[in-house]
């Protein structure tokens, strides 16, 4: 729209006047608005243009219009007519005089001249009231005869009392109308989105086969019937040249459910999947249907298919709240080479993955690196992030580069706009019809031996009506010459504008990121990996298990959970939630206390394995925290568990007293990036008696202490009262000097009562509970 502004000049000079003579200058500040009908006090009546027959005028044909006329006021109206108005004598030569159309809302002598004939009289309509109607004129009666796109409007005479007839309401579209004049046409790529939000979980059945679990089975009514799935690849399969941009994960999904398949029931998102909290999927007929037509459509309509990154992982939302995270770029590469991997293989086509798709186009320069990082040497982009200069006096073609290798694909403002809402009425559908067809006339006439390259880019979540309205619309516009449908490739390969904006922008639009996934959850998903390599380090199966928990992360990362933010906040937990339940199936069994009746015992701690399939590459430790206290001798321990068991290990203990004594027990991955495995177990061990030998040591050891203390105390006393100075007051009364330095025996002591305290602790330490 920016743009544009810069054509208004002439435009202004040119319509003051009429503005000035209808009292319509404040017009000229209004927001443009859509070309539908509005109601007011002073204008009751509402038209509604259902359906415009042709779509595209030609010399001496007659256009039929149908629709119907509501009275949205408090009072009668008495005896209204619709008649259709001659529009102004010439074409809209610039999509600004288009913008000034858009931006009407109440009837206007710029409207044109209402025409005596045809007319039709819808008899008197009471408040809430409606009545259809159909005109057909020809199109010398509307006096067009320069090609380019018309206004074509149809509004109601009457009165709501008794004064004179005088226009009730307006309905507004356009009437293109192909002359003598025919331009080149421009080359148009419509971008047609194959997406889903996930369903498939990571959990799978502990069959052979590993059954699928889905979260919920309503993708199953999308892929059959009027389901939005199967439409739109009925409706896509009538295009030419279409840009399939399809979710590798929808593809897997899908592919899943044309096997045997489980749903699991509410509430049971973080469980290991059983036949107690899963029922069997109904999908199979459908995903079998669908995957066969879409294969079918891709091989017949000479279409280009774009793979997404697998589970369309959110580019900006990374960009602005994860690309520093630990393995987020590795993440980002291995979504790109999977989902192509997954899209050629169940399409048996040839797929590109170089095209980045951020969520609905919007660029800033953060997300264009992440966007690189993912490969997206092209990038899909609403020209609302990259506004043109307003000198501009003509619509740039979509190519341009933007730095880095990259080239940006912009779609037109206007034209991605009118995709954007759900057409889900007739009336809806026509009006950007229309519309689609005024514009993309206009372009092709700014300048007509010029071609440019355009692109659509329709939301994510396009919904049926929309894309029959935007099929409709596209094939018209080929029919009429002025549009040439073309792939991704061919418009992302033309020559660039070179006034066309190259600039991307730093900031982003503040609504957007209102929606995206936090630092928080992003790091919550990417701790994933760590608890996922982990759990692989024990597993003898591990195959079992990375595949569906690296696609689950990824899937968690989806940007299809910007329009479902609760759903996606579940998915995540679950996901979370079932790998801790399966890294904790493999634990130490609790215990608080443990009594050892002596001082030498042996020690039982068990470990319990709950999962499906065996475990190996752990040890146990059991650290003691006072081993002064309590001694362990072998504290640790390999372990190999077979699946759904529990095994003792024994640790034999020494105690050297009475008393309790915390105790860890830890198990530990085995390997050069060992690492603790699960949570810390702690307990108590309390030791009840400590064997007589060692009491006997102890306390005999303090008796001695005690009576040589008192015998060193005497013999002091004695040498002062004989007047002896002692050098050394410690010396035996005997004057023995060997007797302290410990090199021999004392000449007193008993060496076979020495040796009967040896023999007794010896004693002690060999026995064995």
């Amino acid at each position: 729209m920016a743009a544009r502004r810069g054509r208004w000049t002439g435009l202004l000079a040119r319509a003051s006047a009429a503005l000035l003579a209808s009292g319509l200058v404040g017009v000229l500040c209004a927001a443009p608005a859509a070309a539908g009908p509005a109601a007011t006090a002073d204008y009751p009546a509402v038209v509604e243009i259902d359906a415009v027959a042709p779509k595209v005028a030609h010399e001496n044909e007659s256009v039929t219009i149908t629709g119907k006329v509501l009275n949205s006021g408090r009072t009668k109206l008495k005896s209204p007519t619709v008649k259709v108005r001659q529009p102004q004598a010439r074409p809209m030569k610039t999509r600004s005089e288009i913008d000034l159309t858009e931006s009407r809302t109440t009837p206007s002598t710029l409207d044109g001249l209402a025409l005596d004939q045809p007319s039709e009289d819808v008899g008197d309509l009471e408040p809430g009231q409606s009545e259809d109607f159909t005109l057909t004129v020809p199109v010398s009666a509307l006096k067009v005869r320069e090609t380019g796109p018309y206004e074509l409007a149809v509004d109601v005479w009457g009165s709501t009392g008794g004064e004179q007839p005088h226009p009730l309401g307006i309905g507004r579209t356009y009437l293109p109308y192909q002359g003598k004049d025919v331009a080149q046409p421009s080359q148009l790529a419509v971008v047609w989105p194959l997406t889903h939000a996930p369903v498939l979980v990571a959990q799978t059945m502990a069959d052979a086969d590993q059954t699928p679990v889905l979260r919920d089975d309503s993708l199953t009514a999308e892929l059959t019937g009027d389901g939005r799935l199967n439409r739109l690849v009925e409706i896509g399969t009538g295009m030419p040249n279409l840009t399939w941009a399809i979710d590798p994960n929808l593809l897997d999904t899908v592919f899943a459910m044309t096997k045997s398949y489980r749903v699991q029931k509410p509430g049971t998102s973080g469980e290991s999947a059983s036949e107690e909290n899963t029922v069997p999927g109904t999908g199979r007929d459908a995903a079998t249907a669908w995957l066969a037509k879409l294969r079918t459509a891709l091989a017949s309509s000479g279409s280009e298919v774009v793979s997404l990154p697998y589970a369309d992982p959110d580019l900006a939302s990374i960009a602005h709240n994860g690309a520093g995270l630990n393995g987020m770029d590795n993440a980002l590469r291995k979504a790109v080479t999977a989902g192509q991997i997954t899209t050629e293989a169940r399409l048996s086509v040839d797929a590109r993955s170089d095209v980045a798709w951020p969520y609905r186009g919007l660029l800033d320069q953060r997300t264009a690196a992440v966007a690189a990082v993912a490969g997206g040497r092209i990038v899909l982009v609403d020209g609302k992030s990259l506004p043109e200069s307003e000198k501009l006096s003509f619509t740039p073609g979509a190519a341009r580069s933007i730095g880095n290798g990259q080239t940006a694909v912009v779609s037109d403002p206007v034209l991605a706009a009118m995709f954007q809402p759900d057409l889900a009425s007739a009336h809806d559908r026509t009006l950007t019809e229309q519309h689609f067809l005024a514009e993309t006339m206009a372009i092709a006439h700014q300048q007509p031996e010029h071609p440019r390259g355009l692109l659509v880019l329709p939301p994510r979540t396009l919904t049926v009506g929309t894309a029959q309205a935007l099929h409709d619309s596209v094939q018209e516009a080929a029919a009429g010459g002025w549009v040439a449908q073309a792939t991704l490739e061919k418009v992302a390969g033309m020559t660039p504008d070179k006034e066309a904006s190259t600039s991307v922008p730093e900031s982003y639009p503040s609504d957007a990121a209102a929606g995206e996934l936090s630092t928080a959850e992003l790091s919550a998903t990417m701790q994933l990996q760590d608890g996922v390599d982990q759990l692989m380090m024990i597993l003898t199966r591990p195959e079992r298990v990375r595949e569906s928990f690296s696609a689950a992360m990824v899937r968690s990362m989806s940007t299809e959970w910007r329009d479902q933010p609760k759903a996606g906040a579940e998915y995540r937990l679950g996901a979370r939630t079932y790998l801790d339940n399966l890294k904790s199936a493999v634990r130490v069994v609790p215990k608080s206390v443990v009594t050892l009746p002596g001082d030498n015992a042996t020690m039982l701690v068990s470990v319990k394995n709950g999962l499906t399939q065996s475990v190996g590459n752990l040890e146990l430790h059991v650290t003691s925290t006072q081993p002064n206290r309590l001694r362990i001798d072998y504290p640790v321990q390999p372990l190999v568990l077979d699946a759904t068991t529990n095994s003792s290990l024994r640790f034999p203990v020494e105690a050297q007293v009475n008393g309790p004594v915390q105790v860890t027990a830890q198990l530990w991955t085995t390997g050069p990036d060992a690492r603790p495995y699960g949570e810390a177990m702690e307990f108590t061990v309390d030791v009840t008696s400590v064997a007589s030998g060692v009491v006997y040591v102890i306390v005999g050891g303090t008796v001695l202490m005690v009576l040589a203390g008192v015998r060193f105390s005497l013999q002091r006393k004695k040498r002062r009262a004989a007047g002896e100075v002692d050098e050394d007051p410690d010396r035996p009364v005997d004057g023995s000097a060997a007797a302290g330095t410990g090199t021999e025996p004392p000449s007193d002591a008993d060496p076979s009562s020495a040796a009967d305290d040896t023999d007794r602790v010896a004693g002690d330490e060999k026995v064995d509970h």
